[in-house]
C-alpha cells in the first residue's frame, strides 16, 4: 500500500442554469406546502383525536380516485 495521501476530491459545485434553478425552487415550494399540510393534519389529530369513522373516506375509494387522476394525466398510447 502506498503512504501517499489520496487525491483531494473536487468540491466545486456545478451551477444550474436559471431555468433549472427555478424549477428546483418550485419543486421545493410544492414539497414544503405538502409537508406543511400533512403536518397540520397530524397536529389536528394530536389535538382533537381521530375523526369519526362516518366522516372518513375508505382507503379503497381514495386509491381509485388517485389512480383515475393518474390515468387522466397519462397521455394515451396509440
Amino acid at each position: 500500500m502506498s503512504e501517499q495521501p489520496a487525491p483531494a476530491a473536487d468540491t466545486t459545485r456545478q451551477r444550474l442554469d436559471p431555468a433549472a434553478a427555478d424549477a428546483v425552487r418550485a419543486y421545493a415550494a410544492r414539497t414544503r406546502a405538502t409537508a406543511d399540510q400533512f403536518a397540520g393534519v397530524l397536529e389536528d389529530i394530536a389535538t382533537n383525536g381521530l375523526p369519526p369513522v362516518e366522516e372518513c373516506t375508505p382507503w379503497e375509494e381514495l386509491r381509485e380516485q388517485h389512480l383515475a387522476r393518474l390515468a387522466r394525466q397519462r397521455p394515451a398510447v396509440a
